[in-house]
């Protein structure tokens, strides 16, 4: 097993780059953008960084020559011959050749696109430019990078031994954790934290723990390297990135009403089985399911990342009982900003109503809260979006208003057609 804190100790960068691999993403990326190749690969976007968490000043805690140096080395990165072999022949949700051949042989030849990064007081403003199928690329290691080398500026002025006990303390925090989890009947998590991880060597730490501590009921990683190397399954289907960009394109309002389903219908004629995951609260769940057409139902899930997801499941449960299904058939998939105590209470409230499965993210992957002087090491709230498609904007709402994205009048907008009410705030802790 790596000593974390000796490579951190002994920390070179050609040896440990931040990101490795072309797969060192999640898989929905990979699911996304074959969909996105084979139905919109002239479509224009633009990708921006938005730190939520205004008073972690990014552009003072990391060196932009060191950044630059990051984001240059993801633009050499290619898929290898064993890399191309595992997409093209590994069988991910129970099925053999998941990526076509056309779009096998363009990912291929694939190298990340150029950016642009200009210092905004003390942030960065980090911006990516052209093609939908390229530019979408950028998002999960753009993050990477930032996430770590904000770790990294705080770790470079620790001695070994601190290292040491800051490790040490880490471990038998995601020990416990896991210890906590291992009696829940008929459990199902996964790791979801690749994009706000503390390393990638540790997101690595991370899996082993839980493949170990979990056994069957730790299904797998989003990470497609991790999942690569560790012989577990790929996890991920798809995101808000696919309805925002959609909508963005929609000329009317009747066209924008329907750009969700747009996207579902496609994602129906592409994927199958366990792919067929819905994500309804782009423009919020209520709604969304409200409007749905009938065929949505017989999807397999339903995967809740914002708003309160007691009532998020509460909603499901309901909208499949009033369609004439049976709820304990379905799966509910939890993802937004889980930590331990949620996932019990979550697995109390609604074991035997649902299948379950968790998505388990940064407090995963980057729980350091309280180990480094100051709480430098505490996770935070950083984000890379689609802010535009063909020069028009995209908006989220979100089932947390304060997770909602977009130009003023575009929001006020989005609410009218959608039709969305009164919604309530929630913390957002990463």
């Amino acid at each position: 097993m790596t000593d974390i804190a000796k490579r951190v100790y002994d920390h070179a960068w050609r040896i440990d780059p931040i990101v490795r691999s072309l797969l060192d993403t999640d898989f929905y990326k990979l699911m996304m953008l074959q969909s996105v190749f084979k139905r919109n690969r002239d479509v224009e976007v633009e990708f921006s960084l938005i730190n939520r968490s205004a008073d972690v000043p990014l552009a003072r805690l990391i060196d932009e020559d060191q950044l630059r140096s990051q984001l240059d080395h993801i633009r050499t990165l290619r898929l290898s011959r064993g890399e191309n072999t595992w997409l093209r022949g590994n069988m991910f949700y129970g099925k053999r050749q998941m990526f076509n051949p056309d779009f096998m042989e363009w990912f291929e030849n694939f190298r990340m696109p150029p950016y642009e990064l200009s210092r905004n007081g003390d942030q960065y403003e980090l911006t990516f430019r052209g093609p939908w199928p390229e530019v979408m690329m950028w998002e999960i290691p753009a993050l990477a990078v930032l996430m770590e080398l904000r770790s990294r500026s705080v770790l470079n002025g620790m001695g070994k031994f601190e290292l040491q006990v800051l490790y040490a303390r880490a471990m038998t925090r995601v020990w416990e954790k896991i210890e906590r989890l291992r009696d829940l009947p008929d459990l199902r998590i996964s790791d979801f934290g690749t994009r706000r991880r503390h390393g990638f060597l540790w997101q690595d730490w991370c899996v082993q723990a839980m493949t170990e501590g979990l056994g069957e009921k730790f299904t797998g990683s989003s990470n497609c390297l991790i999942a690569m190397h560790r012989d577990i399954e790929a996890i991920g289907t798809n995101a808000h990135e696919l309805p925002m960009i959609y909508s963005a394109l929609a000329d009317s309002d009747e066209e924008l009403r329907e750009a969700p389903y747009r996207v579902l219908k496609n994602w129906h004629k592409d994927y199958e089985g366990n792919l067929r995951i819905i994500l309804p609260d782009t423009y919020g769940t209520r709604g969304f399911l409200d409007r749905a057409p009938e065929w949505l139902s017989s999807w397999t899930g339903i995967r809740i990342d914002s708003g309160s997801p007691e009532e998020g499941a509460e909603i499901a449960i309901d909208w499949w009982k009033h369609h004439g299904q049976d709820p304990r058939e379905k799966l509910i998939i939890f993802s937004d900003g889980l930590d331990v105590d949620r996932i019990i209470a979550l697995h109390a409230r609604f074991h035997g109503r649902v299948k379950m499965g968790f998505g388990w993210g940064t407090l995963l992957t980057n729980d350091f809260r309280g180990l480094a002087p100051n709480d430098a090491l505490a996770p935070f709230s950083l984000v890379c979006k689609a802010v535009s498609a063909n020069g028009r904007p995209t908006v989220k709402l979100s089932d947390n208003p304060v997770k909602a994205m977009g130009p003023p009048d575009q929001i006020a907008r989005y609410k009218r057609v959608f039709n969305v009410g009164t919604q309530s705030a929630e913390p957002v802790l990463v």
